[in-house]
């Protein structure tokens, strides 16, 4: 069974796991967290600056994933990072992160929930395309390429496509927007 607990009640072995995690989980990311010490730096952000929080998934007492928010906006928050490990994903993990971390920002009083996708690795059918002139005409065709990107997960949760950032990472390499209303 999957146990959500705030990041902070982690021991440093498990931040190590959670760092670990995150470099697994983005390894087809170019220009996501390619070593450990990035992702201790990113963990060790979690757990120092105020505007941040995040929440741990424990499975039979092993870390499986966690995620990150960030507070943003007066009523609007970015969920940044979701991380699980790999031997844990398409069972649960990710969307129980997901339902929690909709309930600590309720409680804090987010109206909405957004965050970004990237599409460096040709996940999507944007990726290599020109979503120009019209990127809302673009954003509306999107459709998964392969496994790794995460825009049904994404939709299956509720999320709606809000925007594009298009070249965010270099030229024909997005970054798909979403945005969930948490009233």
């Amino acid at each position: 069974m999957i146990r959500i607990i705030p990041f902070e009640r982690l021991s440093g072995e498990e931040r190590e796991a959670a760092a670990g995690i995150l470099v697994r989980a983005f390894a087809h990311m170019p220009a996501a967290w390619n070593t450990l010490s990035e992702a201790r730096a990113e963990v060790d952000m979690f757990l120092t600056l105020s505007e941040r929080s995040a929440l741990a998934a424990l499975d039979e007492g092993r870390l499986s994933g966690w995620i990150g928010l960030i507070r943003t906006y007066s009523h609007a928050f970015e969920l940044h990072p979701i991380a699980v490990d790999r031997d844990r994903e398409r069972q649960g993990v990710g969307a129980a992160l997901v339902r929690a971390l909709e309930a600590l920002a309720r409680s804090e009083g987010a109206l909405t929930l957004y965050l970004g996708a990237d599409d460096e690795f040709g996940g999507t059918s944007l990726f290599g395309a020109d979503p120009f002139p019209d990127l809302l005409a673009s954003l509306a065709r999107v459709e998964v390429r392969g496994t790794r990107h995460p825009l049904g997960f994404y939709r299956r949760l509720g999320f709606s496509l809000a925007g594009l950032i298009p070249d965010a990472n270099g030229r024909g390499k997005h970054d798909i927007l979403f945005a969930k209303r948490l009233d």
